[in-house]
């Protein structure tokens, strides 16, 4: 695979609708309207293997690579993918991560030293890699269909530290949970076969009050606002551990600690 400019997916995808707006800014939760036929061609998957990471060496299949299509999407994601800690990592609720290519460059802007990574996806242990579908666009429950497979969008992503030991950046799952360019997971509601230059269409959406970016914003920003969190509570696609979560904030009446995700401790 050879390097893409950045800005441009290496080969990933091409966008074939306009969006009303490209780039919104971190935390702005304000939906993307866009169009019923939003089609997005898929040429690349990525899977990864288990492997040491950094000076922990702790196991993680957070190095991804391309991988020969045709591609079989099971319950618990794309086949020949690996989840070294399946305890927060994988399984049907997490089956698929897909990560928007344009924040690459936002993230070489910002963190200069961490190039060698964001020369090219999957920087982030993504299985999907696009441009032109961001967080602001994706809404809690979407529905998709990619070839055979029907895929719907579970939750965001809760960066981990294992992040800070593959960019050698110390804070940077921090940085990707601050900045909301988190990603998101997708479960599978169809199992099926994705040939490549399949396109990802949307087929349906029934919470357009939820986009990914409000819930950013609501768990790592406006964390205390009660109200919001006993909605996110029973957002009926949202996944079981973040209604959870936002059900426990509410009785303890506080935020819970997010060190020993971000760090490691």
């Amino acid at each position: 695979m050879t390097t893409a400019p950045y800005g441009i997916a290496p080969g990933s995808c091409v966008l074939t609708c306009i969006l009303e707006n490209e780039h919104p800014t971190s935390f702005d939760w304000h939906l993307n309207l866009l169009g019923q036929n939003m089609e997005i061609i898929v040429h690349e998957l990525f899977a990864g293997q288990i492997a040491p990471l950094g000076k922990r060496a702790a196991p993680s299949s957070i190095a991804k690579t391309s991988i020969a299509g045709p591609w079989q999407i099971s319950a618990t994601g794309l086949v020949g993918d690996m989840q070294a800690d399946r305890k927060n990592h994988g399984g049907p609720e997490k089956a698929l991560h897909h990560y928007a290519y344009e924040h690459y460059s936002v993230w070489a802007a910002e963190i200069p030293d961490a190039g060698r990574r964001l020369s090219l996806a999957p920087a982030f242990g993504e299985n999907i890699s696009t441009t032109g579908l961001m967080e602001a666009d994706v809404c809690i429950g979407d529905i998709f269909r990619l070839g055979e497979a029907v895929l719907q969008v579970s939750q965001g992503r809760q960066p981990c530290w294992k992040l800070n030991e593959w960019f050698d950046v110390p804070d940077m799952a921090r940085r990707v949970q601050t900045s909301g360019r988190t990603g998101w997971y997708y479960r599978v509601l169809e199992e099926g076969e994705v040939l490549p230059g399949a396109t990802l269409t949307r087929l349906e959406r029934d919470y357009p009050d939820w986009p990914l970016s409000r819930l950013s914003t609501l768990l790592y920003r406006d964390t205390q606002n009660y109200d919001a969190l006993a909605e996110m509570a029973v957002l009926s696609p949202l996944a079981d551990n973040w209604r959870t979560l936002a059900q426990r904030r509410i009785d303890n009446r506080r935020t819970e600690s997010w060190d020993s995700r971000l760090v490691g401790e």
